[in-house]
């Protein structure tokens, strides 16, 4: 069998030989205490990408947002966020648990809210409700098929949200996918957001990692979270210099894994039985429907994983979703169509 190809998730990449030397040489002293100078240096580097006065290392994108999350609210507060995002399904009610947060989850638009889905939703002032007190998006979505936001639609529900009195957080685990996709810069979404957490695991291929940013009285409320989370990090040098390599290396190819991402698309766009959405495509995820009297989703990644194809379903019985990234070459992703499209023939003539 040729070599396995990992679509599952970005999640899945490897260090590159180059991170594994930033690692090895990383210094190190006592995080907790501020002493660890690669993180000092990573977190100012951070701070001054997205515009923010401050940021603190965490060890995930769910700790970083669950840190947010905490410092913007009080227990019994409630928030709103896009019925499929990441923060509402796949934390692990976090929210509920760490903070005593209520979530209310909102219909948007492929993962994206707008006015219209906002407006008359906030609650207050009758004991009878939670007080609303933060509005969450995030940017690349997930569910919501690796979609971005415009600059002004994110201008626009800001403003809305801090005209009524609410707090923003960004849950940008793939905002570099959301700037490549839009060519902005960081601090062009950075800005018009109380708090903002970026993933290092993902399109970046760091082995752990995450930055919360903010301003200095938020970020020292957040790295109380971080204790309270169980999160204080002591020689924490060593993944730090992953992500600070990755700041250098890794960035400017993600325009790689959508150009591929698109391609896989396109190419399974002709199979029989498969339904996608070549032009809704804008980074490196690809989300695509099987034919319910061929087979669902989870028979069709148990299928393509006996044959070497790791793609999982996902959001629904039929449907399952790929994910590009820096381990994943163009000739892999036409290997990765051919097999689908034999899985697939062989699935309908099973019927």
């Amino acid at each position: 069998m040729s070599t396995p190809i990992e679509l599952r998730s970005d999640t899945y990449t490897k260090p590159t030989p180059g991170m594994r030397q930033a690692i090895a040489n990383a210094e190190v002293g006592d995080d907790m205490v501020g002493e660890d100078p690669t993180v000092n240096r990573l977190e100012a580097r951070m701070a001054a990408l997205l515009g923010k006065e401050a940021a603190v290392f965490a060890c995930s994108g769910t700790q970083s947002n669950q840190m947010g999350l905490w410092t913007h609210c009080q227990p019994g507060d409630e928030m709103l966020i896009e019925s499929t995002g990441h923060i509402a399904n796949f934390e692990a009610g976090a929210p509920a648990v760490l903070s005593g947060i209520s979530v209310r989850r909102l219909p948007g638009d492929h993962g994206r809210l707008d006015l219209q889905h906002l407006e008359g939703e906030i609650r207050g002032g009758n004991p009878h409700f939670a007080p609303t007190r933060l509005v969450c998006l995030e940017n690349s979505t997930n569910l919501g098929g690796g979609r971005t936001y415009p600059l002004e639609q994110l201008e626009r529900v800001c403003n809305w949200s801090r005209s009524n009195g609410l707090k923003t957080h960004l849950d940008g685990a793939r905002l570099w996918n959301a700037c490549t996709a839009r060519q902005m810069e960081p601090e062009q979404i950075a800005r018009h957001f109380d708090t903002v957490s970026v993933c290092f695991s993902k399109g970046l291929g760091c082995p752990m990692g995450s930055i919360l940013a903010g301003s200095a009285v938020d970020i020292l409320r957040a790295r109380r979270a971080r204790k309270i989370f169980g999160g204080a990090l002591r020689q924490a040098g060593i993944p730090a210099a992953a992500c600070l390599y990755a700041l250098d290396h890794h960035v400017t190819r993600l325009s790689e894994d959508h150009v591929h991402a698109k391609l896989f698309a396109q190419l399974i766009a002709t199979i029989p039985g498969v339904t996608v959405d070549v032009a809704a495509i804008e980074t490196n995820l690809v989300f695509f429907q099987i034919d319910p009297e061929i087979a669902t989703g989870a028979q069709i990644s148990a299928r393509l994983r006996e044959r070497g194809l790791f793609i999982n379903s996902a959001g629904g019985p039929q449907q399952l979703r790929a994910c590009t990234h820096l381990d994943v070459t163009a000739s892999q992703i036409e290997e990765a169509a051919n097999i689908l499209t034999d899985v697939m023939r062989a699935s309908a003539a099973a019927c």
